[in-house]
């Protein structure tokens, strides 16, 4: 895919996607009540937590500001999807399907800021205010939950999750692409038989809305259970899509130098200087002045 320079819109669109998205996770009682079976006790819960008590509701529970949440959330996932732009340092070949997992990449980009965020606030509140918050450590948490879910899918779409390669390098071709197979195969197994065994606890934990159980008593136990079983579904099938798209690409050789920015080493060079005499100078005469000062 080419790379083209990056515009607001494609940072601006997953900040929104992410704020929208998660007053509609907040608001999750809602939906569940107006679309799910009766529950007295899940009632008096979203009463407890509803942002807007005194709008009047759409239906019984949800209102006008849940369902345009609800109905702008596809819309810039889409929006999204469609302008995402690959960074240079990113893996260059792209398909259609990896927009999906660059996409939520930067949404866990966003996440990760909105997370520094909260704690940044909590620490000026409980260290210089002396007031801290009840809700900051548990919505860090729930942050990092979904921050470390899907930078998986992001990791899997780029290759940069941990591989050994020490035989695989020495392999032909052929016997690389067997490896693929295999290790695509037990990927999708895997995620067959998590979400096999875990759908049931995680649909259960969702319609009864779990909370965590503290002061704040954010729904994590709810969301993150099934969040699982939605990511690993993804990255299961991006497996497959890396599989299809390196199906055909030429052997990689990796060396101790993939781990190097070439970019960092040029602004090192030009700083250093040809003979270490740029604007960092590191000659022994330089360095022996300044331990001399």
């Amino acid at each position: 895919m080419e790379h083209k320079q990056a515009t607001p819109i494609e940072w601006l669109v997953p900040l929104a996607f992410s704020i929208v998205f998660g007053w509609v996770v907040w608001h999750g009682p809602a939906y569940i009540l107006d679309f799910g079976p009766e529950n007295g006790q899940l009632a008096a819960q979203f009463g407890r937590t509803d942002v807007t008590p005194g709008m009047s509701p759409l239906f019984a529970f949800g209102d006008i500001i849940d369902y345009v949440a609800l109905i702008l959330s596809p819309i810039l996932f889409v929006v999204g999807v469609a302008t995402v732009r690959r960074a240079p340092m990113e893996f260059e070949d792209w398909t259609r399907l990896d927009r999906v997992s660059v996409f939520m990449g930067r949404v866990t980009m966003m996440l990760i800021v909105l997370l520094t965020s909260v704690m940044i606030y909590e620490v000026i509140l409980r260290y210089v205010f002396e007031r801290p918050t009840l809700w900051a450590n548990e919505l860090s948490l729930w942050l990092a939950g979904f921050v470390f879910l899907l930078a998986g899918l992001y990791a899997m779409q780029q290759r940069s999750h941990i591989r050994i390669f020490l035989l695989y390098d020495v392999c032909p071709r052929w016997l690389q692409r067997t490896f693929d197979c295999i290790s695509t195969f037990l990927i999708v197994l895997f995620a067959f038989f998590l979400i096999y065994g875990g759908y049931g606890e995680a649909f259960q934990k969702f319609m009864r809305w779990e909370t965590f159980g503290t002061a704040f008593d954010p729904p994590i136990p709810a969301t993150l259970k099934l969040m699982v079983l939605i990511v690993i579904s993804l990255v299961a099938i991006q497996a497959v899509i890396n599989l299809i798209s390196d199906w055909n690409s030429e052997p990689v050789v990796h060396t101790a130098a993939d781990d190097i920015d070439e970019d960092e080493l040029a602004r090192l060079r030009a700083a250093v200087g040809a003979e270490g005499t740029g604007e960092l100078d590191v000659t022994p005469g330089s360095i022996q002045g300044r331990d001399t000062r």
